[in-house]
């Protein structure tokens, strides 16, 4: 079988999936129809502490966290502001970075360790059977070419061609319309690293690129046009003023855009051998800053599982799991973002005291608090176990020190799983490439088996041997 893997879309999805598989020895060609650029028309502007965690597993967040803002407070709506210094992450932040910036690290990741990329190279036809899948691709001069490939992922977006080609629907409404995009500069320097606010029929967004330009979002509830109707600076600045209560002398527009905000999900990520993820599988409100996030996820748990299944170290029944992990979280994000905007713009006086309560709830509750933070950052979801697995399997594994001073994550660094016993233990298999063997800096008895993506795949409270060759057998192959 063809081992090769095509990912149709270079977004922060498809540059982390293709880096995955490239570093796990996995042919990948990414088709791009853009030019080989990054633009910097950025619609996504944070990362949160699981997709920085899983950015840190690539050895990319520290050179992210350089070039980004950190934020340790974020304003969801009303008076309702969230604290982050309480998450159990080394990121215990929100990390306000421009998405070029994200797809730079992760293209030179993916480029370095050998994916094939193609630009000006649209998809355009599909067809799959049981031996592998045929993309039909035009290039940059007309040509037209067929691919073969073992598995295609699509990655390209809300507009996607992938789910198009595999019949999949894309069920959802328009949440918001006319929602106003520009990127200019700013003569007052507002007093918050994020500012947002909505009062009345107005709301209003602004963040900083770092290059001394600022992405301005904003929406006018009175003011309900088509995507196609001209945009001048004086909206945005009256819509900005509404909101915020001044424009900050904003000027020299270099990029302005008029959009809607769409709740939408594919039912399945999964149909034979063709795989979606990020936005061609979901696409919800910017409430939150989730949208990238949930991407990139996505990747994470998708690439070692194609890489494990064409090596030949796992079953392909593996790749089902992909489906019964993330499209669960991926609805959770639909209804929390939904959640989100629909609090922010409440009018009716059921909505205003339901927004009234809930943030008095989160505000002293702590469980509350810390469930909807989980949420928000990714941080707090699992997945399915199999029955009388150990209370750990599909948990997020923090990030806890080792014996010797290296961590977790830096141990997961090359797609491998991590064994942490609590005694020395000495691999019996051929698995070197895709096993790291750490232990425990503490006392602690149990014996962890991590996966590549960061979370449990097996646990127990005694580390007999017999045990955890089993469990390596099973799980890394």
């Amino acid at each position: 079988m063809n081992g090769t893997v095509i990912v149709v879309g270079s977004g922060p999805t498809g540059l982390l999936l293709a880096g995955d598989l490239a570093t796990a020895g996995v042919p990948v060609t990414v088709l791009e129809k853009r030019p080989r650029k990054i633009s910097n028309l950025s619609r996504a502007f944070v990362l949160h502490a699981r997709a920085l965690e899983q950015l840190d597993a690539r050895a990319l967040a520290d050179e992210l966290e350089a070039v980004g803002q950190p934020l340790d407070r974020l304003r969801l709506f009303g008076r309702l502001t969230v604290d982050l210094t309480t998450l159990p992450s080394r990121f215990n932040h929100l990390l306000v970075v421009p998405q070029y910036e994200v797809e730079k690290a992760l293209l030179r990741r993916a480029v370095e360790a050998g994916a094939d990329f193609r630009y000006e190279t649209e998809m355009t036809g599909l067809a799959q059977d049981a031996d592998g899948v045929t993309v039909e691709v035009r290039g940059p001069g007309g040509e037209t070419e067929a691919l073969g490939a073992a598995y295609v992922v699509g990655a390209d977006g809300m507009r996607s061609a992938v789910r198009d080609a595999v019949g999949l629907p894309f069920p959802g409404c328009s949440v918001i319309r006319s929602v106003v995009l520009a990127d200019v500069l700013l003569d007052e320097k507002p007093e918050t690293l994020l500012t947002v606010a909505t009062v009345g029929d107005a709301f209003a967004f602004i963040a900083p690129f770092g290059d001394g330009y600022y992405r301005v979002i904003g929406w006018n509830r009175a003011h309900d046009v088509a995507d196609d109707e001209p945009l001048d600076l004086d909206e945005v600045r009256e819509i900005t003023r509404l909101a915020l209560g001044r424009d900050f002398g904003m000027r020299d527009a270099r990029w302005m855009s008029r959009f809607h905000s769409d709740e939408r999900q594919a039912p399945a990520y999964r149909v034979g051998r063709v795989f979606l993820a990020g936005d061609a599988a979901h696409v919800h409100t910017p409430a939150g800053g989730q949208g990238m996030n949930t991407g990139l996820q996505d990747a994470a748990n998708l690439g070692w599982k194609l890489a494990a299944v064409i090596g030949g170290h796992a079953p392909g029944a593996l790749l089902d799991t992909y489906q019964a992990e993330r499209h669960p979280v991926g609805r959770s994000v639909l209804r929390s973002s939904g959640g989100i905007v629909r609090l922010a713009m409440a009018k009716r006086p059921w909505t205003l005291a339901l927004r009234a309560a809930l943030t008095t709830v989160l505000d002293h509750v702590a469980p509350a608090r810390r469930k909807a933070l989980g949420q928000l950052t990714g941080i707090g979801y699992t997945y399915p176990a199999p029955r009388g697995a150990h209370r750990l399997a599909g948990t997020r594994v923090p990030d806890v020190t080792l014996a010797g001073g290296g961590r977790i994550y830096e141990a997961l660094r090359g797609g491998r799983f991590v064994l942490i016993a609590p005694e020395p233990y000495e691999d019996q298999g051929t698995r070197k490439d895709r096993l790291a063997v750490e232990r425990w800096a503490s006392g602690r008895r149990t014996a962890l088996l991590v996966r590549p993506d960061g979370y449990a795949a097996w646990a127990a409270d005694t580390a007999e041997p017999a045990a955890i060759e089993a469990a390596l057998a099973e799980y890394v192959g």
